[in-house]
């Protein structure tokens, strides 16, 4: 599986499939009626049966509500949704965090393939999926290893760009948006066009963004960690000298260094459209350049370590003359993207839509040392590739039948590469149905796949997984009722069999186990939606028991200087609940006044005596908000605070409670058939210290004090 053909191969199927169907018509229909027109009804989206209601949580941010959440990464722009959070690394950096679960165990997707950098590897590294540039975005709250494999055993984050256009559109249209924010100086600009004649239709965007390193309400450095050090060098009864180098230090006060961030990119796409399909590609670029803040902390604590000699030689290195620290580590991301889709209307007897998906990702990024060498160089080379076969309505279980595979050669050269190079690849095969019975409707579906590892040095490992789904959605007093219990298997990822070695960013010596076993989850969730004409509500209950969850856990040990931390396996419970309210107080002639309220919590918990609690997980949280819709203005008023973490596991300190308030206030102006909405909002209004316990650095890095934004969106 070290070629490419299975995707070359996919790439011819999915172009001449289209091109036939349309031929075969081409004589039946009028080219200008026929185009667009038999797809208009065709929606594909992050689940097949999500048209008809879901057992599982689902939310979704798109049109008004996404432009008012945007931030510079994909997990700071979910995080303030019922039962999502954000494994942050600064403003740049931010992973999506789902009833508790990260990293292998939630997949990012853009247009229903992931997004195939390299930000499972390690929490420094970004998502390369640019929320900017979104259109919607669908988050299935829950395992979703039947569609997109064992690495969606907690969720899916689904980023759709419109990239590839489904249909010929009318007439030209798009939108242009500015940003800019005081703290940290930050400037946006992004922009995205959609046209088309006869049967192409063609697609263009970009985005350019800037920001320098943003203002913080006191130390980067959280009281309790530098209590914390203060006892270890008591302890260690440290000589004059090394108390002299200490006393000299600067702490990073009132700005956080290395949270600067750069980027810029975009994409063209083009699609032919017949009268029953169509076939399309898009080629995009990005480019990140990025600080990782708490970075110089890690290596001043190596500089430490050091014999008096070079201790002496670098005396004056990470001070700038006002004494901000410029000791960070930078990373240097570059991307380029092909994404081909195609899709058939009854292309077989009994069959309503095929649809085919593939895409090509080759990324690379350098982690660039403070004095400017180049300290390790991630590449990865991906391609992932999907075939969905929906069943028409009337043949018993509605449905999807499909094939999905993966293939990714990553490897990693320098001081950081605790990972040797490895090739893993991946095929499944999938269904998911549903069929009404009387009240209900009954969803399942089943998934074979087999995930294969191959080192560059060390064992191959091959998997052979299962996963297994049932639920029941009924319409209960006007609301809808839903009942899912599901058997999810992941097989363990390359990073959890093969680290081996330092890695500063998560503070730790790492170290792998080539002989973990596949990790088992047993689900079930109880969800409800409801909504009359002024009430509506979404609650969601979930239980997930693991067998043989894997998870990073310290031994006790050190090496080069570090804590070694190694995965392991033991038994889990999480459990949570996730609710939000909406409730319309009055409509007035001022306009409708509109009550929100969220709530989410989340414990989980690993079978260990003595030390059962599993790191980094979210805080509980409570938010209210007041909001005034009013012809063409409308006023949010949001307040959310987030509960102290207590619960730590070992080596990882509480994290305190704070509150975020926020403001937001936007206009809209009608300007002929173009539509411009301009806006000021303002985050963090009372200057706390928020600090995510989510995040691997949230001792070293607090998120941004007070900002406030303006900008202008031009659509057309």
């Amino acid at each position: 599986m070290r070629n490419v053909k299975p995707l070359s191969l996919l790439f011819g199927i999915g172009a001449a499939l289209p091109l036939a169907a349309a031929v075969d018509d081409g004589e039946k229909e009028n080219d200008e009626s026929a185009h667009g027109a038999a797809l208009e009804e065709v929606v594909v989206s992050a689940h097949p049966l999500s048209a008809g209601g879901l057992a599982e949580a689902v939310v979704t941010l798109d049109a008004e509500a996404l432009e008012n959440a945007l931030a510079l990464s994909i997990g700071t722009t979910m995080a303030r949704m019922p039962g999502i959070h954000s494994a942050s690394f600064g403003e740049a950096v931010g992973r999506p965090v789902v009833h508790g679960m990260s990293g292998p165990r939630v997949r990012v997707m853009e247009d229903r393939i992931d997004a195939m950098d390299a930000s499972v590897t390690s929490g420094d590294h970004a998502v390369t999926v640019e929320p900017f540039l979104a259109e919607r975005v669908d988050a299935l709250k829950g395992p979703s290893t039947l569609l997109y494999g064992s690495g969606a055993i907690g969720g899916v984050i689904d980023v759709h760009t419109g990239r590839i256009p489904h249909r010929v559109p009318e007439a030209l249209s798009g939108d242009v948006a500015l940003r800019a924010q005081d703290n940290g100086r930050g400037a946006n600009v992004a922009g995205r066009a959609n046209g088309g004649r006869g049967g192409f239709a063609w697609h263009v965007d970009g985005f350019s963004r800037s920001a320098g390193e943003y203002r913080i309400p006191g130390f980067a450095e959280s009281a309790r960690a530098r209590a914390a050090e203060e006892e270890e060098e008591e302890a260690h009864d440290e000589d004059e000298h090394d108390e002299d180098e200490h006393q000299d230090e600067m702490p990073a006060f009132g700005r956080l260094p290395g949270s600067h961030a750069d980027g810029s990119g975009g994409a063209v796409g083009l699609s032919w459209i017949g009268a029953r399909g169509f076939a399309g590609v898009a080629v995009s670029k990005l480019r990140y350049d990025y600080g990782l803040p708490g970075e110089a902390h890690a290596h001043e604590d190596e500089a430490h370590e050091e014999d008096d000699h070079e201790e002496d030689d670098h005396e004056d290195e990470g001070h700038d003359e006002d004494g901000a620290s410029d000791g960070t580590v930078t990373l240097d991301v570059e991307q380029t993207r092909i994404d081909f889709e195609a899709g058939v209307v009854e292309p077989f007897s009994g069959f309503e839509f095929l649809n085919i998906r593939a895409g090509r990702n080759d990324y690379a990024h350098l982690e660039i040392e403070p004095d400017g060498a180049i300290g390790t160089r991630f590449h990865t080379d991906s391609y992932e590739g999907r075939v969905e076969l929906v069943r028409k309505p009337d043949t018993g279980f509605d449905g999807t039948f499909g094939v999905h595979f993966a293939h990714r050669d990553f490897s990693a050269i320098g001081e950081e590469a605790f990972v040797p190079p490895v090739t893993s690849a991946m095929i499944g095969a999938f269904w998911v149905g549903e069929r009404p019975l009387g009240r209900f409707d009954l969803e399942a579906g089943v998934r074979l796949e087999r995930v294969r590892h191959e080192p560059e040095r060390g064992l191959d490992r091959r998997f052979g997984v299962h996963s297994l789904s049932l639920g029941l959605v009924a319409e209960l007093g006007g609301g809808q009722l839903g009942l899912s219990g599901s058997y999810s298997v992941r097989a363990p990822a390359a990073e959890e069999l093969y680290s081996d070695g330092p890695h500063l960013a998560t503070r730790s010596f790492e170290i792998g186990d080539v002989d973990l076993e596949p990790e088992r989850a047993l689900h079930a969730a109880l969800t409800w939606n409801w909504q009359g004409e002024r009430f509506a509500v979404a609650a969601t209950g979930y239980a997930t028991a693991f067998r043989d969850h894997i998870y990073g856990a310290p031994d006790g040990t050190e090496m080069d200087h570090l804590p070694v931390f190694r995965f392991t396996q033991q038994d889990a419970v999480y459990r949570g609940v996730d609710l939000s309210v909406r409730y319309t107080v009055a409509e007035l002639a001022l306009g409708r006044v509109e009550l929100s309220c969220l709530f989410d919590t989340v414990a989980a918990r690993v079978d260990v005596a003595g030390d059962d609690q599993l790191p980094r997980l979210p805080p509980t949280r409570f938010g209210v908000g007041v909001h005034v819709h009013r012809a063409a203005m409308t006023f949010d008023l949001d307040y959310l605070h987030a509960f102290a973490q207590d619960e730590v596991a070992p080596n990882e300190l509480p994290t305190d409670s704070y509150g975020d308030l926020r403001a937001r206030v936007a206009v809209r102006v009608p300007a002929g058939d173009a539509d411009i909405r301009v806006f000021l909002q303002g985050r963090n209004l009372t200057d706390e210290e928020q600090r995510h316990h989510t995040s691997i650095i949230k001792d070293l890095a607090p998120a941004p004090g007070r900002a406030w934004e303006a900008g202008v969106r031009w659509s057309f």
